[in-house]
């Protein structure tokens, strides 16, 4: 199962590098071959548009895979250095911290991500800047919860008898140590940040046509699954298979860094 996830990824991010060096021309239409089967010519088919599947499938993972890269960067970022601070200072900073971190706790992630949404309105930017508020916060409290035991190990009491500067011990002496659990964290992030992209896409608060996503193209294909089911199967199918694939790969790593075995 490792090996299988492995090698869906490992092509899903080559179909994305050789879409984007390889002009596919993903918003080509052909009105003589709306909803076209899959053919010869034409290995997924077409949609309503009479444009071919395949190529807006390789333009959505373009998509996905970036939102996913910047997201991912920034909250890690954000997250990971307000929940060093407020681990290794505790009192105050902590309460407020994590006061603040527990109201955004209070919503479920992918509503208050259709809110912000709505409210910046649609766009790959704003999609983007949207599930960058709202996706810190696991990796705030993941650090902080490791860095409250960690505060008082003795290799961070040597540091700070030496005057060490307190980046120097976050930094160094402590988020080397974090590195394992953060990983897993941010692989199950990745999953949950795909299905986010394509679930604000399918609502229409995310990429507007005729930029191709997976979310938008799912909803396109909905209204004709009765005459054409190839179209949303392929989309819906191509999706779940990214996500399995970033999740196994999740669970396959954390059974590998898990200290215990």
């Amino acid at each position: 199962m490792k090996r299988w996830s492995i090698v869906v990824l490992f092509l899903w991010i080559f179909a994305a590098a050789l879409a984007a060096l390889i002009d596919l021309k993903p918003n080509q239409i052909n009105l003589d071959l709306i909803l076209a089967m899959p053919q010869n010519h034409h290995w997924l088919g077409c949609d309503d548009l009479g444009r071919e599947i395949l190529p807006r499938l390789l333009s959505g993972v373009q998509v996905s895979l970036w939102v996913v890269l910047v997201v991912t960067l920034v909250t890690a970022t954000v997250g990971i250095s307000l929940g060093l601070i407020s681990g290794y200072y505790g009192g105050m900073v902590d309460r407020t911290l994590m006061q603040i971190t527990d109201v955004f706790l209070a919503f479920p992630g992918i509503l208050l991500a259709i809110a912000f949404a709505a409210v910046l309105g649609a766009g790959l930017n704003n999609l983007i800047l949207a599930l960058c508020l709202t996706s810190w916060v696991g990796y705030a409290r993941l650090t902080r919860a490791q860095a409250l035991s960690m505060r008082q190990r003795q290799h961070v009491m040597a540091a700070e008898s030496l005057g060490a500067s307190v980046p120097r011990i976050m930094f160094k002496h402590m988020l080397p140590l974090l590195a394992a659990p953060l990983l897993v964290e941010a692989t199950y992030s990745m999953a949950g940040l795909v299905i986010a992209e394509a679930s604000l896409s399918f609502l229409g608060l995310g990429i507007q046509a005729p930029n191709a996503s997976w979310g938008a193209m799912l909803r396109d294909g909905v209204r004709y699954m009765l005459v054409a089911p190839h179209y949303v199967l392929a989309v819906g199918l191509s999706l779940m298979s990214l996500v399995l694939a970033v999740n196994v790969l999740g669970d396959q790593l954390r059974d590998r860094l898990d200290v215990r075995n």
